[in-house]
């Protein structure tokens, strides 16, 4: 984190060191490694992994670039150890870093025959962040250390291009005095604007020598004024304080928010690296940029970037100017785009991945500075998953490792509808801006026009938001991570809100030069002269790079991408767990098949009865006075329920289809209580009043009067574990006879159409074997009385859902009267910890979590330690008692790929989740078996003595 004030100057000495035993100064641990030392590194780290934490992404790669014989600047790392000692010591350098620091110092000016703050001989550095990953603009990085009034006058002298030394040093002074001094960007800002538009140019590669001279000593100023002290002259302070402020930029807020966001640990420090500056501002035959070798918004093999001629790093990612395409190098250097070619090609094979990489032309020389495995877009991240496979660069089961599950759920998000698309742009006005299409997907929201409003918009108030700016700067990325997607005016492919849009899946469209965008006055203008103020709602099509005012209506696409089948076909062949779906209706079964579901695990039979033509039919039913009434209406309900189990039998041909018979209680198919009375209530008075038709609420009134009775008779202090699931089976025997007299008979009527049906009956809520026996035994009745009556037989099977900690305990007595089990551990979960879904995340739950509590949202992912180890439980006893048995997860958790991965663990047969999980539960399920067989091949120990194929998967 980037101080507020000037750092207080303190020694760094740490000569005094600690005695160990007998008198003996025990060996410290190296802390600087010169990029030279690339074998020495690797060993003391034991592994490219290992050495990746100790040297951190950038200082590894660049020394194992220069191993490969690539033109990397001279210069060396501090490792993360010494920046965690720095943090946990409160901001002292761990002892002797700081001499090492300076050995390797004198080493880089004997390599470079140059020394730093030597007016003659100018050695200028940079300090820059690395941390074991990626975290691409998250902390601080400081170019052109060493520069020195004396420095600049000499380069000035020496280059004959006084320009390019100003340049220069006033970069050093703005970017120390914001990162390092804690002077805020606006303070160096409006100094540069003047000077921009006194001159009558757009950026500042126009700005003359004099004005640049001009700035550096304004700039100073600025500095003065805001820390009290001048802007430090010795380049040995200037590296020193450099150091301080990129190990405290790992602890800044815009870093901690994206570790958090990432999954990256708080814990691993950052790497600094000091590394030979190399120019890109020296003139016309100078530039500077960033380049991936593949296209990493829609994967394509084609080197995509951009750069800039006579500029510095910087430049390129701000968006403060607009850049060139890569492949325009090939125009302006073409000896140089071959040379760039022929890295990015080597970088690839040797890190087998596509390569993002920083680079400079100094004076006509390439030399590369940085290599690390590119941020990509889900599109991008499946495709290049395939063609490397495909290509032999990896095997099939690397590219299922490789990608994440959230990129498969991009091909299920929605996107724009086509037809409205068109519409809008025959309407004209819609369209407002058209930029580069960075990320992709569709994005609905309103528009703010700074991250603190987009965090809290968000997360405060609920709201869809779209966070609109010139450029982002990394400051920006917690708003950037709670909008919906990300607008700039400025920037190329490679500016900082394309890489965090693409690292989180984030639709963006960047460089929209049409977006006149007034942050001051909260508005924006696009074509046509069309404004948009704060809080108007626009869509973002990153796909296409176009932006358009309103909400434009969007559709679910269909998973036809021939990369995303190609990698779950190899998903399907790697995994040992079975994908089926929680279909209620034909047409959801229909869409799990083309998902690639293998059966239904979950159609929950209650849901049909809420149809709006069956509800008055079931209300009935329930306020039915005898039997002989009820039994009506449940004649009624046969032929519609027959009809839906017979469009999932057709959905699932020669599939399993799950059925679970009717679990809520029946006052949930009954108006709410409150609702009723008051109803009620305002009848009584209106008749009193003679207010109104009085035949009409009369006959009303004893309706409400009737329903209300009912709902009192019904009425549960705790009616989730009152009459429900099994209970009331047994209670009213002859709604559950109806339901599984439905399934039979549209099983009988579509096996004679040649459908192959597999249903199994699922009782939920059991928790004695008693009642599952003398459930099944009424159902399995009635079961074969529908098949001798339609003279066919089908195979079936009878199970139940484990939701109660007692029926996990029991399992093996369960398990005498089923031949399948499906954990239902929404339930489950609540029944174990003893508490209520809905008012626990509403609640309290969101306390726990934030105070660390809880790790994790129990309903969002198992509880391993308790929840999960009933699962196990039940598993172990069931198979004692029947070997063979079925077991399944169909509660919600079935879709979240870590429950996924604990599932593989325990021996489940199969998943469950909703259709739209299926593709991302196949690719979990693959990775879960592929992780679980690499890490049995590390580490071969004996299987406990589980039945059946626990045991194998232990």
């Amino acid at each position: 984190m980037s101080s507020t004030a000037v750092r207080p100057s303190r020694p760094q000495s740490s000569s005094n060191k600690q005695q160990g035993k007998n008198g003996a100064t025990p060996k410290r641990a190296q802390q600087v490694y010169d990029f030279a030392d690339y074998q020495k590194a690797l060993r003391t780290a034991g592994s490219a992994d290992a050495l990746r934490g100790l040297l951190g992404g950038k200082g590894a790669n660049l020394a194992e670039m220069n191993s490969l014989g690539l033109p990397i600047p001279n210069g060396f790392v501090i490792t993360t150890e010494a920046c965690k000692a720095y943090l946990a010591s409160k901001g002292k350098f761990p002892p002797g870093m700081w001499e090492e620091v300076t050995a390797a110092l004198k080493k880089l000016e004997k390599a470079t025959g140059k020394k730093l703050g030597d007016p003659k001989q100018p050695l200028l550095v940079s300090c820059r962040s690395g941390a074991k990953f990626s975290m691409p603009g998250m902390m601080d990085t400081v170019l052109n250390i060493g520069m020195t009034d004396e420095v600049a006058a000499s380069l000035a002298e020496k280059t004959g291009d006084e320009r390019f030394a100003f340049d220069s040093y006033r970069r050093l002074v703005q970017m120390y005095g914001r990162v390092v001094l804690g002077v805020p960007d606006e303070a160096f800002d409006v100094p540069l604007q003047k000077a921009r538009a006194a001159r009558r140019v757009d950026n500042d590669a126009e700005l003359p020598a004099e004005d640049l001279r001009m700035l550096t000593a304004q700039f100073k100023d600025v500095v003065k004024q805001h820390t009290k002290k001048p802007f430090p002259s010795d380049p040995m302070e200037q590296l020193r304080l450099a150091i301080e402020a990129v190990f405290d930029s790992w602890n800044g807020k815009r870093a901690f928010d994206y570790r958090k966001a990432a999954g990256i640990p708080h814990d691993l420090g950052t790497a600094v690296n000091i590394v030979t500056m190399v120019f890109g501002n020296m003139g016309e035959r100078s530039a500077t940029g960033v380049a991936t070798t593949r296209d990493v918004t829609t994967g394509a093999p084609e080197i995509e970037g951009d750069f800039l001629i006579n500029a510095q790093g910087e430049d390129v990612v701000n968006g403060t100017r607009t850049p060139l395409r890569i492949a325009e190098m090939a125009i302006w250097a073409p000896k140089l785009w071959k040379e760039f070619q022929r890295y990015c090609v080597l970088l690839e094979k040797h890190y087998r991945d596509v390569q993002d990489v920083e680079f400079t032309v100094e004076d006509g020389k390439l030399w590369m500075l940085q290599t690390r495995n590119a941020k990509r877009t889900a599109q991008a991240a499946i495709r290049i998953a395939v063609d490397l496979a495909r290509q032999k660069r990896i095997t099939k089961e690397e590219a299922v490792l490789r990608v994440s599950p959230e990129h498969v759920d991009y091909f299920l998000h929605p996107q724009f509808d086509a037809a409205a698309r068109a519409e809008a742009a025959k309407a004209g006005g819609a369209l407002l801006a058209k930029g580069l299409n960075v990320s992709p997907g569709a994005a609905i929201g309103q528009v703010a026009f700074d991250a603190d409003l987009a965090e809290e918009w968000a997360k405060k108030e609920g709201k869809q938001v779209i966070l609109v700016r010139l450029e982002t700067k990394p400051d920006d990325v917690h708003g950037m991570l709670a909008a919906q997607g990300v607008v700039t005016s400025r920037g190329g492919r490679t500016s900082h809100a394309a890489l965090v849009a693409r690292q989180f899946g984030k639709p963006a469209v960047v460089g929209a030069l049409s977006l006149e965008v007034d942050v001051e006055a909260r508005r924006m203008s696009g074509q046509g002269g069309v404004v948009v103020h704060e809080g108007e709602w626009v869509s973002i099509d990153g796909t296409t790079g176009e932006v358009f005012l309103g909400k434009l209506p969007t559709v679910v696409p269909d998973v036809a991408d021939e990369h995303l089948l190609q990698l779950l076909s190899w998903a399907d062949a790697a995994r040992d767990l079975g994908v089926w779906a929680n279909s209620d209706y034909g047409r959801d079964a229909e869409r799990a098949r083309r998902f690639g579901a293998e059966g239904i695990g979950l159609c929950r039979t209650e849901h049909m009865f809420f149809e709006a033509d069956r509800l008055p039919i079931v209300q009935a039913m329930i306020l039915a006075k005898d039997e002989d009434e009820r039994a009506e209406h449940l004649q009624k309900l046969l032929p519609l329920q027959r009809s839906d189990f017979a469009e999932l039998f057709r959905a699932m041909d020669g599939l399993p289809v799950t059925i679970r018979l009717i679990d809520p209680p029946l006052h949930e198919f009954l108006p709410d209580h409150d609702r009723l009375m008051r109803e009620t209530t305002e009848l009584l008075t209106r008749l009193e009043l003679h207010a109104g038709d009085e035949s009409a609420m009369t006959t009303s009134l004893r309706e409400h009067q009737k329903m209300l009775a009912k709902v009192d008779d019904l009425r549960e202090q705790n009616p989730m574990l009152g009459l429900r699931g099994v209970r009331l089976g047994i209670h009213m025997p002859d709604l559950v006879r109806m339901q599984v007299r439905a399934i039979f008979e549209a099983a009988c009527d579509q096996a004679a159409s040649g459908v192959v049906v597999h249903p199994k009956i699922m009782i939920p809520l059991t928790t004695t074997a008693e009642e599952l026996n003398v459930e099944r035994g009424i159902l399995e009745k009635e079961a074969k009385a529908v098949m001798k009556e339609q003279g066919c037989k089908v195979k079936y099977q009878f199970g139940t859902m484990i939701e109660i900690p007692r029926a996990a305990l029991v399992a093996d007595r369960l398990a005498e009267h089923a031949e399948f089990f499906s954990f239902g551990t929404n339930d489950l979960t609540q029944t174990t910890f003893g508490i209520s879904r809905d008012d626990a995340e509403t609640g309290f739950l969101t306390e726990y979590l934030q105070k660390g509590i809880l790790a994790d949202n129990p309903f969002a992912t198992i509880d391993q330690d308790g929840v999960g180890q009933l699962m196990r439980w039940a598993i172990e006893k069931a198979r004692t008692t029947r070997a063979d048995i079925d077991t399944g997860i169909c509660g919600e958790h079935g879709g979240d790929p870590r429950t996924i991965a604990f599932c593989d663990r325990i021996g489940l047969d199969y998943v469950s989740c909703s259709p739209f999980r299926i593709p991302i539960a196949r690719l979990a399920a693959a990775q879960a078996a592929l992780l679980r067989k690499a890490k049995a091949d590390k580490v071969v120990t004996p299987a406990k003595a589980l039945p059946k194929k626990a045991a194998a998967k232990k």
